[in-house]
C-alpha cells in the first residue's frame, strides 16, 4: 500500500496552509493525502454532564475536516484524499500516523493564543520523535508556495545524514529545482585552518556524490561555512522553498532530541523545514 502524506488539521489558518503544502507534495510525488484531526476532546463529545466543557473556540471535527478536504480537492483534484478523527492528544496521534506515512506535515501555529502555544509544542514533539520525515510549514509566502526554486540541505555527517540527503534530492527532483547543500565547519586550530577547510569541502563533495549519481537531473550547488550551522542555515533559508535537516535520536525529553540548531530552525527559518530522523 502506498504511503500517504499525512497532515495534521485543526481549522486554523496555519493548518490550512499546511494542507495546501501537503496536497501539492502528494501531487508531486504521486501519492495519497491523509487529513487527520487529532484532539483529546473528541473522547468527551457526549460527556458535558461530567463537567468537561469543550473549548468555546473549538469547531466540530467533522466540519474542520470537510472544509480541509474540499480545499485539498479544489487545489489538486487528482490526489486521492482520506480523512480521520483520532481521539488522542495530537502529538501522540501524529507520531503514530507517521509509522506508516511518507511524511507528516504540520502548521507552525494553531488557532488562538493558547492553541498556538500547544501546537508549537506539538510540532516540536512530533519532529523530535516521529519515525518519518516531518515538515513544519512556516516562512514567507514565496517560500511556502515554492517561489524560489531551491531546496537547501544542511549536511553534518554524511553517513548519518543519508536519509536527509536522499529526501532532499527527491524533493529537488520532484520540484525540478536546484539543491543547495551547506556544511558548517570550524578549524581545530589556526594552524589547521587550511587543512580543515579542505577536509570540509571533501566531506561535502563525498556526501553529495551518491545522491547526484542516483538523481542525475538535479542541479546541485554547494558551499561550506566557517562557524556554527544555525546562522548559516537560517541565512540560506531566506531564499529557499524548503530546508532539510537531519535529527539525531537522543535519549532525553521529547523535543530536545532535535538539538539547539533544529529548535532554532523550526522557530525562525524563513521557509518550511523538513526534519529527517537519523538512525
Amino acid at each position: 500500500m502506498e504511503q500517504p502524506t499525512v497532515v495534521g488539521v485543526d481549522g486554523s489558518e496555519h493548518s490550512l496552509t499546511a494542507v495546501d503544502w501537503a496536497v501539492d507534495a502528494a501531487a508531486r510525488h504521486g501519492g495519497p493525502l491523509r487529513l487527520v484531526y487529532a484532539s483529546f476532546w473528541e473522547r468527551y463529545e457526549v460527556a458535558p454532564s461530567a463537567g468537561l466543557d469543550r473549548p468555546e473556540s473549538a469547531t466540530p471535527a467533522r466540519d474542520v475536516l470537510a472544509a480541509a478536504e474540499r480545499r485539498a480537492a479544489d487545489r489538486q483534484p487528482d490526489v486521492k484524499v482520506s480523512v480521520d478523527i483520532v481521539p488522542e492528544p495530537p502529538a501522540r496521534a501524529l507520531i503514530e500516523e507517521g509509522r506508516h506515512a511518507r511524511a507528516v506535515v504540520l502548521g507552525s501555529r494553531g488557532r488562538g493564543p493558547l492553541t498556538s502555544m500547544l501546537l508549537g509544542s506539538v510540532s516540536l514533539g512530533v519532529a523530535g520523535r516521529a519515525d518519518c520525515p516531518v515538515v513544519v510549514v512556516r516562512g514567507t509566502p514565496p517560500a511556502v508556495t515554492g517561489g524560489f526554486g531551491r531546496v537547501v540541505l544542511g549536511v553534518k555527517e554524511p553517513t548519518r545524514d543519508a536519509e536527509a540527503l536522499e529526501f532532499a534530492f527527491r524533493e529537488a527532483a520532484a520540484r525540478s529545482c536546484e539543491l543547495f547543500a551547506l556544511h558548517a565547519w570550524r578549524p581545530a586550530t589556526d594552524e589547521a585552518r587550511v587543512a580543515d577547510e579542505a577536509a570540509a569541502r571533501d566531506l561535502l563533495n563525498d556526501a553529495l556524490a551518491r545522491g547526484a549519481e542516483r538523481h542525475p537531473g538535479v542541479r546541485v550547488s554547494r558551499d561550506i561555512a566557517e562557524g556554527p550551522a544555525r546562522p548559516a542555515l537560517l541565512n540560506a533559508a531566506e531564499a529557499a522553498d524548503l530546508l532539510v535537516i537531519g535529527a539525531h535520536r537522543r535519549r532525553g525529553e521529547d523535543g530536545l532530541r532535535l538539538g539547539l540548531t533544529g529548535h532554532a530552525l523550526l522557530h525562525f527559518a524563513a521557509c518550511p523545514v523538513a526534519v529527517i530522523p537519523r538512525p
